[in-house]
């Protein structure tokens, strides 16, 4: 007995992740806990580079970003084979995992398996690789909510930005007149700011309903003040999409605190936005005119809508063509010709933000479900919708069974029901594309940990 009460600290050294909240021993110090999120929050602040693009109109900034989510993935490896620790659960490979099955199969039977093989490796990088580095390398609440940090202040930068372009009239083109809020990301990838600042917005507003335990006073007047600031940039954004996917997040996020709470938030965010939008009058003409463009979609759309219908209408007559498999990763463009309609134009035209007039090829629907179906038919839909809707149902349960306990983690896992309802919804008016899509895999990914982590990691640390 004596020989194993002596050898029991020596293991205790590096024990099993569940053996401790921490993941680590309660002595070992704070960086040596979280030190493999380094490549995590590389992966979201060097999103705040100015984007360039070449002729072509493709970002080319993109890399350092994809790079560094590459680097978090072997990080990720390296521990599992140096500490030799189980990967995942049973459940948690196979919902997160499941994708793969679809990418997979829509590669091998795709006309041209070569020219899906690069599709396959991004569709497995974002939705795959990414989100399961990041629910392994999250150790506890403590390194979840350093990744938000990193997610806010990314949209910070990004929200002034934006607003200073919108005040000087330097952003995108819009109307003729410059003066749309594109961020860093410039006029190519103009959902590129609203993604990133509908994400911190998200995360902001989470702190401000419900603080973590413990936290200091100053925590929600800070969150408070960065929402309103966050909500002026994501208006003048004029992106309806995220505005959509936004409200019904925020509602979500509100549902989940209880009926008292939820009755005192929405009274704040009616009085905030009659103050910036109504009060100030900022940006109140073009955001009204936007938001009652969003009904306008038989009588009298604008060229935007038509060409987005037209694109979705394309995606159903593909799939209807494959409807197992579909035309394979990265097919859409190649066969979009071939089914859409005469109404579709030649591509949108981009202008501003420090770029000259440039017409952007239109080689997507806009809509990821379409998208999805189309190129990997009801094998990858399923796949991929299936992994989406059980990591939705457990973030979502395990707040209402958290708010219930002591210690529970529920900031946490209100930022991530936030985060995996935003993205869900706003793949409906939306793919992925552009230099924030990285940031999908890493939404995916704390969507993951909040749902599949076990109860023991998502206590308060």
């Amino acid at each position: 007995m004596s020989a194993t009460r002596t050898a029991a600290p020596a293991v205790a050294a590096i024990p099993h992740p569940r053996a401790h909240p921490g993941g680590l021993t309660p002595r070992a110090p704070r960086w040596t806990r979280h030190w493999p999120l380094l490549p995590l929050i590389a992966s979201v602040l060097l999103l705040a580079l100015p984007v360039t693009a070449a002729g072509n109109g493709d970002a080319q900034v993109t890399r350092p970003a994809d790079l560094a989510s590459g680097l978090a993935v072997v990080v990720c490896l390296a521990r599992l084979l140096y500490l030799r620790r189980q990967p995942l659960t049973p459940a948690a490979a196979v919902v997160l995992g499941l994708p793969a099955l679809g990418f997979a199969v829509a590669t091998v039977t795709a006309a041209d398996p070569a020219a899906a093989l690069p599709g396959f490796v991004r569709y497995l990088q974002v939705f795959v690789l990414v989100p399961a580095a990041v629910c392994l390398l999250v150790r506890d609440a403590q390194g979840f909510r350093i990744i938000v940090g990193a997610l806010v202040l990314l949209a910070l930068v990004q929200g002034v930005t934006g607003i200073h372009q919108y005040a000087t009239g330097t952003g995108a083109s819009y109307m003729g007149e410059d003066i749309r809020a594109v961020g860093t990301f410039g006029p190519g990838d103009i959902m590129g700011m609203a993604t990133v600042v509908a994400f911190g917005l998200l995360a902001t507003a989470a702190y401000a309903l419900r603080a973590p335990e413990g936290a200091p006073r100053w925590l929600r007047p800070c969150a408070l003040g960065a929402t309103a600031v966050l909500l002026v940039a994501l208006a003048l954004s004029f992106s309806r999409g995220s505005w959509i996917a936004t409200a019904v997040a925020a509602l979500a996020l509100i549902a989940l605190t209880g009926l008292r709470q939820a009755v005192r938030a929405l009274a704040v965010l009616c009085a905030t936005a009659v103050v910036l939008v109504g009060g100030f009058g900022i940006g109140s003409e073009t955001v009204s005119q936007r938001l009652s463009s969003i009904t306008q979609v038989t009588a009298a759309p604008d060229r935007s809508v038509t060409d987005r219908y037209t694109m979705w209408a394309a995606a159903q007559s593909m799939w209807r063509e494959r409807p197992a498999a579909g035309v394979g990763l990265k097919g859409f463009p190649a066969h979009r010709d071939g089914h859409a309609s005469i109404a579709l134009s030649a591509g949108s035209d981009t202008a501003g933000a420090g770029q000259e007039f440039r017409k952007q090829p239109l080689l997507s629907p806009h809509n990821m479900y379409l998208l999805v179906l189309s190129e990997q038919g009801l094998i990858g839909l399923t796949a991929l919708v299936g992994s989406w809707l059980a990591l939705l149902v457990g973030g979502v349960r395990a707040v209402v069974h958290g708010r219930s306990r002591q210690g529970t983690a529920v900031d946490c896992g209100l930022v991530a029901v936030g985060l995996m309802v935003w993205q869900t919804v706003d793949f409906l008016y939306a793919d992925i594309g552009g230099p924030s899509t990285v940031l999908t895999g890493v939404v995916l990914g704390l969507a993951a940990w909040w749902a599949l982590a076990g109860p023991e990691r998502v206590r308060t640390a």
